[in-house]
């Protein structure tokens, strides 16, 4: 086995029931798969490939470990010009459904109907497409951090479970205050992101009919609450501010370096959390904020998909079907640290490892915000062209927080630049 940064590894073979899936004329098969990891993902799938090489040698995965920058950008480039790899691990999970191979074929469609149910739609092409194309492997929500030895040090109370998004930014101003932080609050720069808090604020993102409008008075009661944030310092202004275009922007490292207050983020932070923080403050998940339209983060996460421009989708199919064999599944789970999307694995329960307490505790917290999700950001995930939602939403809602627009004039060019991408796909 081999690796660089591009990570290459030497991954392989399918059992199941003791018999090689890959049949031996398919040997010195080369499969490339694009992965970027939160933490340690593509370093534990590779450890749950390495079997696959003892049944199969000669089947060579090589694993490209890329910026996710990279899969957001760079890769939908790659698949429309016929050059993208075989396996990737992607987020715009119905936007690339285009390029996507239907393991249905090659895989057993009870066993991943019932493993993975409702986020094999997030994959498909429509209510009328029924095909398997990834497996979940890393099931998010989004929702806030707090660094409570600064609540503590200040000798603020943490808001409770049902505390309104201005009860949580009054608090975090407090705390910064008294303890000479920073930056009270922060937020990803990304559409996915503030989604979640859009729609506790009362915004549908869809018609009665189900087509989308994202812009509605919920949508722009939030935005305006967000670009007032960024203008009076309660939101750390250069996450949104100091990057162009739909680029994505963590505050991660702000958080690491104890310079802020509130993070709102999601579930995938907590291994890099758990390993970089350690004894250096407390920190505590403390799920999504409530609005009038409730207190939902969004669900989203990781999948990994085969192309099908792939030469080898019978090897594809093995290799994506043995990481969602429920054993290989709970070994992912466990040693990333995410919350499951197989349904026995998650009932089964999972023992992360070398998980801290604070990062267990994370963990179940996170696992009991899975119940507040709202339909609407369950609906918003599993909408194909949601990619498109989420850049508009990051371009116009920047150009009011740097002054460029009104909050009104850039909702309205949000609603003009989704009637302009809708046009185009109707054509």
């Amino acid at each position: 086995m081999k690796k660089t940064i591009t990570t290459t590894a030497a991954l392989a073979a399918l059992l199941v029931g003791g018999t090689a899936l890959v049949p031996a004329s398919a040997s010195a098969q080369e499969i490339r798969f694009m992965c970027s990891s939160d933490g340690n993902e593509c370093d534990s799938i590779e450890g749950i490939l390495a079997g696959f090489e003892a049944a199969n040698p000669g089947v060579d995965v090589i694993v490209d470990v890329v910026p996710y920058q990279a899969i957001l950008e760079n890769l939908p480039i790659q698949l429309a010009a016929g050059s993208g790899p075989d396996i990737a691990k992607v987020t715009d999970l119905g936007g690339l459904h285009e390029f996507y191979l239907d393991l249905s074929p090659y895989v057993d469609r009870d066993y991943w109907e019932e493993s993975f149910g409702g986020t094999l739609d997030w994959y498909r092409g429509g209510p009328d497409d029924d095909g398997i194309y990834g497996m979940h492997s890393q099931l998010t929500i989004t929702g806030a951090y707090i660094n409570r030895t600064l609540f503590d040090q200040a000798g603020v109370e943490v808001p409770g479970p049902e505390a309104t998004w201005d009860e949580w930014a009054e608090a975090s101003r407090a705390v910064a205050e008294a303890t000479g932080t920073a930056f009270p609050m922060a937020m990803d720069r990304s559409g996915h992101r503030i989604a979640g808090p859009a729609i506790s604020y009362g915004a549908s993102l869809f018609n009665a009919d189900g087509e989308p409008i994202l812009v509605d008075d919920g949508f722009t009661a939030y935005v305006q609450q967000f670009v007032d944030w960024h203008e009076d310092g309660t939101m750390a202004r250069d996450v949104w501010a100091g990057q162009g275009g739909a680029s994505y922007q963590d505050a991660g490292q702000e958080f690491l370096n104890g310079d802020l207050v509130y993070y709102y983020s999601g579930s995938w932070q907590v291994g890099r959390f758990d390993e970089q923080i350690g004894d250096f403050f407390d920190w505590q998940v403390v799920g999504s904020p409530c609005g009038t339209g409730g207190c939902t983060g969004m669900p989203g996460g990781a999948g990994v998909v085969g192309f099908n421009d792939t030469e080898h989708p019978e090897i594809v199919a093995a290799i994506i079907d043995y990481m969602a064999q429920q054993e290989n599944y709970a070994r992912l789970t466990a040693e990333t640290r995410n919350i499951p999307a197989h349904a026995a694995v998650a009932s089964s329960g999972v023992e992360y490892q070398d998980a801290s307490g604070p990062a267990a505790a994370a963990l179940n917290a996170w696992a009991a915000q899975v119940p507040s999700i709202s339909p609407v950001a369950f609906q918003y995930q599993g909408y194909a062209g949601n990619r498109a939602m989420f850049n508009i939403t990051v371009q116009r809602v920047t150009q009011a927080i740097v002054g460029e627009l009104s909050v009104e004039e850039a909702m309205e060019r949000a609603k003009t630049d989704l009637a302009e991408v809708m046009a185009e796909t109707t054509q």
